[in-house]
């Protein structure tokens, strides 16, 4: 196994010894290296003594540096992704339109991404080298994406023969001392009452390796043609996944000191149900899963809001857009704010999902050509958007409108705000304090 240098820094410690793009880097410190992972884990302490083996003539060389040697590979991985194996009944990627960007169909399921990036993985496609290693360099936390414990559901809802076995890695990540987060993607009739019941007991058993676990709600769009037949929770649903979860929240809480178990911010409006106090989140540790997110924009929003200095509104005309989900929510923060300067001048408008449907609710999803088109004829000086909103790339929305094409359509300056209460009030308002 060996990794091929795409590049060597000019002046640095790997071409003053005449390292040159092309050669291949074989071990470091003994280690062989395989990708990305390997080098930064290994090349991490130095000094460091590189084996190469040249493009030219395949001769083998050592060299040692003090310290970062230089090299650059085509791709942060310097391997391929890691794809994911499974057909996933609820996956949202299959339910997106033809005739996005390519990007946006690449499935991922990769360990090294879980732990570079927090991304989720399902265990499926590991190898006992993977495994292993994740061992060996002690990668925590991990992120699994379990859905479910009991091995035939996982099999048929994963459409994946070997879903079930791989939970095994579970309990060889848990015995190891590696810290776990679980999450849980709920498909009512499929993985909730019964067999979430038997997830969380199940996943109990990792204490004290687990830091946390987080339930969502199916996300379905209108592209389910010929895919397996699913539906949303109704509020009695949502209510009793709540309970079912609050309870082993309770049970673990009693038994450890912390509740670890949480469900997502989206079946509380599901149910119609008060958000819990922001206790009950201890340090927020799910809240790229949406767990406790609106609880802690309410609370930094009214913090803020209390020890803002002289407050005085933004007096442009503003329009703040969101999904039809937080709407209400977000309502209630403009209110707090006019209660500072009843000058402000904001209008909340949530827009509803054409383009992916309207059972898709979160702001995150929300497109460009959706925006555009419901918020024509809608007067204002500028547009405040979750940042959520645009991809990583930070310029454009999933269906590749651009923030400009935006401005240009509505004649609006376009904001991005931070998904944060602190970063919403001084979005609307102006600490003359400070």
């Amino acid at each position: 196994m060996a990794v091929t240098v795409a590049a060597v820094v000019a002046g640095g410690p790997c071409a003053r010894k005449g390292i040159e793009s092309g050669d291949v880097l074989l071990k470091i410190n003994g280690h062989e290296i395989t990708d990305g992972l390997d080098y930064r884990f290994y090349g991490a302490e130095p000094p460091l003594q590189l084996v190469f083996r040249g493009k030219d003539d395949g001769r083998v060389r050592v060299i040692t540096v003090d310290g970062e040697p230089g090299l650059e590979f085509e791709t942060y991985l310097i391997d391929k992704q890691h794809t994911c194996k499974n057909k996933c009944v609820f996956c949202f990627i299959d339910q997106m339109p033809k005739g996005l960007r390519e990007s946006l169909y690449f499935k991922d399921d990769d360990s090294r991404l879980s732990f570079l990036f927090g991304n989720y993985i399902t265990l499926t496609n590991l190898t006992e080298r993977e495994v292993q290693r994740m061992i060996d360099m002690h990668i925590s936390p991990i992120n699994v994406s379990v859905h479910t414990t009991d091995p035939d559901l996982r099999v048929k809802m994963m459409g994946n023969r070997f879903a079930g076995d791989a939970l095994k890695w579970l309990s060889r990540f848990s015995g190891a001392g590696l810290r776990i987060n679980c999450q849980l993607v709920l498909c009512p009739g499929w993985n909730d009452g019964e067999a979430l019941e038997r997830s969380l007991r199940d996943l109990e058993a990792l204490v004290p390796s687990l830091v946390s676990v987080a339930a969502v709600p199916v996300g379905l769009t209108k592209y389910r043609d010929g895919l397996t037949p699913l539906r949303l929770f109704t509020k009695d649903e949502a209510a009793a996944v709540i309970d079912t979860m609050e309870a082993a929240g309770d049970r673990l809480l009693a038994a450890c000191g912390e509740r670890l178990v949480y469900p997502s911010d989206e079946f509380y409006l599901i149910a119609e149900r008060a958000l819990p106090p922001s206790a009950f989140y201890e340090d927020y540790p799910q809240l790229e899963n949406g767990v406790g997110v609106l609880r802690l924009q309410r609370e930094e929003f009214t913090e803020e809001a209390a020890s803002a200095v002289a407050p005085v509104a933004d007096h442009r005309k503003t329009v703040l857009a969101t999904g039809t989900a937080a709407a209400p929510f977000l309502q209630e923060l403009v209110n707090v704010a006019k209660a500072l300067d009843t000058t402000l001048d904001v209008t909340v408008k949530p827009i509803e999902n054409d383009f992916f449907g309207h059972t898709i609710t979160v702001a995150g999803l929300v497109t460009g050509r959706d925006l555009i088109a419901q918020l024509q004829g809608i007067e204002g000086e500028r547009l405040l958007i979750p940042e959520c909103m645009l991809r990583f790339e930070g310029d454009r929305f999933l269906d590749d409108v651009t923030l400009e094409e935006v401005e240009d359509a509505l004649g609006m300056t376009v904001e991005t705000v931070a998904v944060s209460g602190a970063a919403l009030f001084h979005a609307l308002m102006k600490d003359e304090g400070n």
